[in-house]
């Protein structure tokens, strides 16, 4: 199994358009052999920023790797966030984890 990880700082009072922004977006993972779930997940409330991340579990690193290079990643990412209106403090951090135990 490997778990993708991102991490956004998004503006404290921006926090509702981030979420809503996720709820509407069709991610077209359904479409992708070896996905598995998704969660996006809300953190700690920071001085100018609220810490989200987006965690999505794969069979492997090498169905993710796939993914990462596939139309349904493109047409995922397409209108990934309002350039010239942006929610979040600069751009994701991305940490990936290969599972070693499991319960």
């Amino acid at each position: 199994m490997f778990i993708a990880m991102n991490r956004f700082q998004v503006k404290k009072d921006r926090g509702g358009d981030f979420e809503r922004m996720w709820r509407e977006r069709d991610s077209h993972l359904d479409e992708v052999p070896g996905y598995v779930e998704f969660r996006l997940l809300k953190g700690p409330e920071h001085e100018d920023h609220i810490l989200y991340a987006s965690h999505t579990l794969w069979e492997s690193y090498s169905h993710f790797e796939a993914w990462t290079k596939s139309e349904a990643f493109r047409k995922a990412h397409a209108n990934a966030g309002d350039k010239s209106d942006p929610v979040t403090l600069g751009h994701p951090q991305f940490e990936g984890f290969e599972v070693v135990h499991n319960r």
